[in-house]
């Protein structure tokens, strides 16, 4: 058995433990899947202090790719430290009870789970009675910029995420937006600014910039690409692969169309739904243009950033500077 410790963590843990924690991996404990593998919920028995609630990324072995993916997950956890990005906490290489190999990574159970879950809840979903505020969707846009920042910019090896979507977005107990899911990930040479993939196309229908559906390339712009699809999705409700978008009609084109018409229909609707609470009429109005008004600038943004060239996309750290100045013009005190 070989068991692989990220970074600084200490802990190590085994096939066993982990089959206790979720309970066999039973169905009622799983919380997600993708093209790779499951995430289980499962607590952790800790002989010192009380249970940790942990999720198991469990990797499919028989998906093409999935040992890749978990490769290259151990080697980017090994080298990126930021409040923005989830915190691992061990990974695990073993055999089943089968003798069949396993792989899996240990992260922080968050009980407010995947800004997809806030934007798009299901019928059976914890979140679906729950709304986000006009302000907590700017913090959740600058966090998500942050990190992203942090990733090509400051971290010890420029890294590309190359699947930033909205279930790879975690939200913690006090709503701070943690980027997660590095399966995908490219590491980039300091003196170039992409890096050629073995993997074919990168990242998910709808977020995956243009160019990297057309080349083996990925780059940094790409990463900015599919930023700017998930900001217009945060502020409109809508995914870009939403029914109603054909015959030429995108997310992008959605939105352009919208600023010129005025949001009216544009905006989603649990933004004026659920604001600040007014006493008269007149008051609602003025709130419902000051709405308006802030999401229009955070949408310009988005289109910016989805240029259809690259070198024409907005720098992710201009992107958190502007919604800096967003976020003090309409929410200072």
């Amino acid at each position: 058995m070989e068991n692989y410790t990220i970074k600084e963590q200490h802990i190590s843990i085994s096939y066993a433990e982990l089959f206790k924690a979720t309970n066999g991996f039973s169905e009622e404990n799983l919380v997600g899947s993708g093209n790779f593998g499951s995430v289980y919920r499962g607590m952790l028995d800790d002989h010192e202090n009380d249970a940790k609630v942990i999720a198991v990324k469990v990797f499919n072995l028989q998906q093409l790719g999935a040992l890749k993916s978990f490769v290259t997950e151990c080697d980017v956890f090994r080298n990126i430290r930021h409040r923005n990005l989830i915190k691992i906490l061990t990974a695990c290489s073993s055999v089943d009870f089968k003798g069949n190999d396993f792989k899996a990574m240990v992260f922080e159970f968050k009980t407010n789970g995947s800004l997809e879950s806030w934007l798009h809840p299901e019928g059976n979903d914890p979140f679906g009675l729950k709304t986000l505020k006009l302000m907590q969707r700017i913090n959740i846009a600058m966090d998500v910029a942050s990190a992203l920042e942090y990733l090509h910019h400051h971290s010890q090896v420029p890294i590309i995420h190359c699947d930033l979507k909205p279930s790879n977005i975690l939200l913690d107990d006090d709503m701070t937006a943690l980027v997660s899911d590095f399966g995908l990930a490219r590491f980039i040479n300091k003196s170039i600014t992409s890096s050629t993939s073995s993997f074919g196309i990168k990242g998910t229908i709808g977020y995956i910039a243009p160019e990297c559906g057309m080349t083996n390339n990925v780059s940094t712009h790409g990463d900015v690409y599919s930023y700017g699809i998930l900001l217009m999705e945060l502020f409109t409700g809508k995914r870009p692969t939403d029914g109603a978008f054909k015959e030429g009609i995108t997310l992008r084109t959605f939105v352009k169309d919208g600023l010129s018409e005025g949001l009216i229909s544009t905006i989603d609707e649990c933004l004026l739904s659920n604001g600040v609470q007014a006493s008269d009429h007149s008051q609602t109005n003025i709130n419902h243009a000051k709405t308006f008004e802030c999401v229009s600038l955070v949408l310009r943004i988005g289109l910016l950033c989805t240029n259809d060239l690259p070198t024409e996309r907005m720098e992710i750290k201009k992107v958190r500077n502007e919604l800096n100045d967003i976020k003090n013009k309409f929410f200072w005190k």
